[in-house]
């Protein structure tokens, strides 16, 4: 698809060439954002069937300065669902590319039956002032919080009997039991507006698990006598920033700090793989986790609020 909005604005398909300003417009006044031009390639080559993935690139002037990318929801037996993250190099703001981005998110994503998008909007005013003047009602918020891996970590808990820690690597043959974690904990997931009841191991083999940005030797399961119980999952940019993916506990064995041992082990392996900077979010609800990342030294830095918008299917 390409249209244009004005002499100058083009909006069309991504491109692999794309992937390093499209990755820059969404790092751009967001430091605590991880994302590499690798896995912006990875993850528009092979996109689920039933998510109608689509990544929507902004030009002006013939350069690359923002983007959105756009799907639906899977993993929930709510319908209707999609989503729409994008971003505008700041200097590139107020020219229409945000809106023309949105808008082209819009419409393909009702030609896929999708009557209700979220999107998340940075939890600052201008940002705020956009997403409601474009018919988005704000909803939860999520707090961001960062940390220098140069400072020191704290003394790792006193480790339960018959819990290992153990690399991610190690289910590389098999990571149906860690799937397994993860389809547990997001059932109560804080904040969420759409139940993840119907997760399916196939999804999150192609859109999780295979990340190439997703570091298994950072990435650290605890184990409960022999099976998966808990996880910090990591990605990194390639280069010294890490990022928390996912931080989980299957419910039955939660309040045994299974989540801070393997999130502590996680920061301590980056840290001596040479990264520099952490950085992890949280729903601002999510009180046990906060806690733990208070105690990991982590400070907030930045925040977000979710965007949802009703569509209307007549207008595609």
């Amino acid at each position: 698809m390409t249209s244009s909005d004005s002499s100058s604005l083009t909006i069309r398909d991504f491109r692999p060439e794309d992937a390093v300003a499209v990755a820059a417009a969404h790092r751009a006044g967001r430091e605590h954002l991880v994302l590499s031009a690798e896995a912006l390639v990875w993850l528009n080559a092979q996109p689920s069937p039933d998510e109608h993935f689509r990544t929507f690139v902004a030009e002006l002037g013939g350069r690359v300065v923002g983007a959105v990318r756009c799907g639906v929801v899977l993993g929930t037996t709510t319908t209707g669902v999609g989503y729409a993250n994008g971003s505008v190099l700041p200097e590139f703001r107020r020219r229409g590319a945000a809106t023309a981005l949105l808008d082209a998110a819009e419409r393909h994503l009702t030609g896929h039956g999708v009557t209700e998008l979220h999107t998340w909007l940075d939890d600052e005013p201008a940002s705020l002032a956009f997403g409601t003047a474009r018919g988005y009602r704000l909803g939860r918020a999520m707090q961001f919080a960062g940390r220098d891996l140069a400072l020191p970590l704290p003394p790792a808990p006193v480790r339960p009997a018959g819990v290992e820690l153990r690399p991610a690597a190690d289910w590389a043959a098999d990571p149906h039991p860690v799937f397994l974690v993860e389809a547990d904990a997001i059932l109560d997931e804080p904040g969420s507006e759409v139940p993840m009841d119907a997760y399916e191991y196939e999804d999150w083999l192609r859109n999780d698990w295979n990340r190439p940005d997703r570091d298994m030797s950072l990435s650290v399961v605890a184990v409960v006598d022999g099976r998966p119980a808990a996880f910090s999952m990591a990605l990194t940019d390639g280069v010294d920033r890490y990022w928390s993916a996912f931080t989980a506990c299957r419910r039955e064995f939660r309040g045994r700090g299974l989540t801070k041992l393997a999130k502590l082990e996680s920061l301590r392996l980056a840290a001596a793989a040479g990264h520099r900077h952490a950085y992890t979010s949280n729903d601002t609800t999510n009180a046990p986790m906060l806690a733990i990342n208070a105690w990991l030294g982590y400070e907030r830095c930045a925040g977000e609020r979710k965007g949802i918008k009703r569509l209307n299917r007549s207008a595609r």
